[in-house]
């Protein structure tokens, strides 16, 4: 078979840089392009794409996105017009920028995600099971990242809010704290009369969320326009056995 035809999105960042990487050790994908900002010196010569030419970039099957959300729109402008699938994983997005996704589902394979950890996607299910439960419990939702991280709370924790209020739980309390270099912490916790509930996702290794991120760009490649979930994904492949 022929390999997966990448275009990473934000590839001078952390999950760039790791994606990047990680492609190149794989057999079944092809990074045919990488989008940043400035030049990077690690890619091999042709790779490199500046955002003004990312209509110039050459064929490509998944273009995953890890950037910056003003870079979102231009984004789906050459996603659509190619008709190709979309991994995005940018936080920070504003409603107008999920709307943007929304209706370019209607004409590509789009998978957006604020975390891309399979342990996250099996906590969202957790969370909102224990919402359920414990309907009357307060639920504090405590996120920790590195300090140069900019949206807070994170959107892994917003999503996982938004479980508690699929559950039916008690609206959250966020706490954000910002410090050194940490990965990704978040403890959703459920308190009530003289007892608490805890639920804890930590990683520890970047990579978590970069193989999770190509194992969704694997997965889009094979299915048809509108709006998919990592979940999906995750439930596909245990189906499969």
């Amino acid at each position: 078979m022929k390999p997966i035809r990448l275009m990473i999105h934000g590839g001078s960042g952390r999950m760039g840089r790791a994606l990047t990487r990680i492609s190149a050790a794989d057999a079944s994908l092809q990074v045919v392009a990488v989008v940043s900002r400035s030049p990077m010196a690690e890619l091999s010569q042709g790779l490199w794409l500046a955002p003004e030419a990312l209509a110039d970039a050459p064929p490509f099957d998944v273009a995953i996105d890890f950037s910056l959300p003003s870079g979102i729109a231009n984004l789906l402008a050459v996603c659509r017009a190619r008709g190709v699938a979309l991994v995005s994983g940018t936080t920070g997005l504003s409603d107008a920028d999920h709307a943007k996704l929304d209706a370019a589902a209607s004409d590509i394979p789009l998978l957006w995600a604020a975390n891309f950890s399979i342990g996250v996607t099996v906590l969202r299910r957790l969370v909102e099971r224990a919402a359920a439960a414990l309907p009357q419990w307060d639920v504090d939702i405590v996120e920790l990242h590195h300090q140069r991280k900019l949206d807070a709370p994170s959107g892994t924790a917003l999503v996982l809010g938004a479980a508690v209020d699929a559950g039916g739980g008690k609206p959250p309390t966020y706490h954000s704290l910002r410090a050194g270099d940490a990965v990704g912490e978040h403890s959703i916790q459920f308190s009530g009369s003289g007892e608490r509930l805890e639920l804890i996702h930590r990683a520890y290794d970047r990579d978590v969320f970069a193989r999770g991120a190509l194992f969704a760009a694997r997965w889009l490649a094979e299915q048809n326009k509108g709006k998919h979930r990592l979940e999906d994904a995750v439930q596909a492949i245990v189906r499969s056995g």
